[in-house]
């Protein structure tokens, strides 16, 4: 197996989410004692965030560069970012490390395209939301993208911000998103990409009326065909 570099932090129930997945995902294909060959920097999330909140992605940028630079040094053939929205930087980090870097918006634009649906909602952050460092890769596979209503998507940011990132789960934060899925439904998504590593931990599938993609589960089995060797 191939020792793998994870970015973690950003928050933490995420990237627990991430180590116990990709765990698992190891013992599952290789069975007996198995588990993941990992390295995990794990970055202070605060002033990740307060370069978010400034738009300074240089600032950024260098937080995560210098992680990348440390799992590298550390041994580490290949990297994740274990977030979203922190690949708004992704290029300059995959650009600074010799290492390849697996993108979780390439990955997931793989994953939908090959599901056959065509027109997809799309839950994120504000800066994920607003970007087309994400979204570019889904219309680049031919995918239309709708993305919650203009009022929604403050709302949606704060939540996951304020309440999944530090793990904490709602029943009426469930109901609110599954409000906001409805209106992606009703104005033609066919599937709804959870472009939020830690909205996992909140929606199940029969939380929305179509398929859901949830982009970490996505991430991780792009991972794991990489540590296993099952693609370059």
């Amino acid at each position: 197996m191939r020792l793998l570099g994870v970015i973690g932090g950003m928050g933490w129930s995420a990237t627990a989410e991430y180590y116990r997945r990709l765990n698992e995902g190891v013992e599952a294909r290789l069975g007996g004692l198995h588990s993941a060959p990992l390295l995990i920097r794990n970055v202070d999330f605060e002033p990740v965030t307060a370069a978010e909140q400034a738009g300074d992605w240089d600032g950024m940028a260098e937080i995560l560069i210098d992680a990348a630079r440390s799992v590298e040094r550390g041994g580490a053939e290949g990297l994740i970012i274990a977030a979203n929205t922190m690949h708004k930087v992704a290029d300059q980090v995959a650009d600074a490390v010799d290492i390849p870097l697996l993108h979780i918006g390439q990955a997931a634009a793989t994953a939908v395209k090959a599901s056959r649906q065509r027109t997809v909602g799309f839950l994120a952050t504000l800066t994920t939301t607003n970007g087309d460092f994400y979204t570019g890769p889904l219309e680049q596979a031919g995918l239309t993208v709708i993305r919650p209503e203009p009022d929604e998507r403050p709302e949606v940011d704060r939540l996951i911000y304020g309440e999944l990132v530090h793990g904490i789960i709602k029943e009426d934060t469930r109901k609110y998103f599954r409000g906001v899925m409805k209106g992606l439904v009703s104005r033609g998504a066919e599937s709804i990409v959870l472009a939020g590593t830690e909205l996992g931990l909140l929606l199940d599938p029969e939380d929305a009326d179509v398929p859901m993609h949830d982009t970490t589960e996505i991430h991780v089995a792009e991972a794991l065909d990489w540590m296993l060797n099952e693609r370059p």
